[in-house]
């Protein structure tokens, strides 16, 4: 996500962690335990969690286009053992147009 340009103020980023370790977990986490199960078909019970997101970014660089914005996400979560991370996209996919990108060799994904 480092192609993202916020310096228009045009939209922001927030995070909030969940530290789950014997205590009382939120819908949230439930949720994101529950898709791990049946994506992986395995147990899993989270540890922690983060949830990143970036809210209506506009595409580097944001001077030449601030309409074409996009919502995202990522969620990092561990049991302690095993890490996993959900990236979640806006209905339709990511909506910047990377004709007009400064770098035309762009992915979505993580290594």
């Amino acid at each position: 996500w480092d192609n993202a340009d916020f310096s228009r103020g045009v939209g922001t980023t927030f995070y909030q962690e969940f530290h789950t370790l014997n205590t009382a977990k939120p819908p949230f986490v439930r949720d994101v335990e529950a898709k791990i199960r049946r994506y992986l078909r395995s147990s899993y019970s989270a540890a922690w969690t983060l949830k990143i997101t970036w809210e209506k970014a506009p595409a580097y660089a944001a001077r030449t286009d601030t309409r074409r914005t996009n919502t995202y996400q990522a969620i990092l979560t561990t049991d302690g053992f095993r890490s996993y991370v959900l990236m979640l996209y806006q209905e339709g996919g990511m909506q910047w147009d990377y004709t007009r990108l400064a770098a035309t060799n762009v992915l979505i994904g993580y290594t």
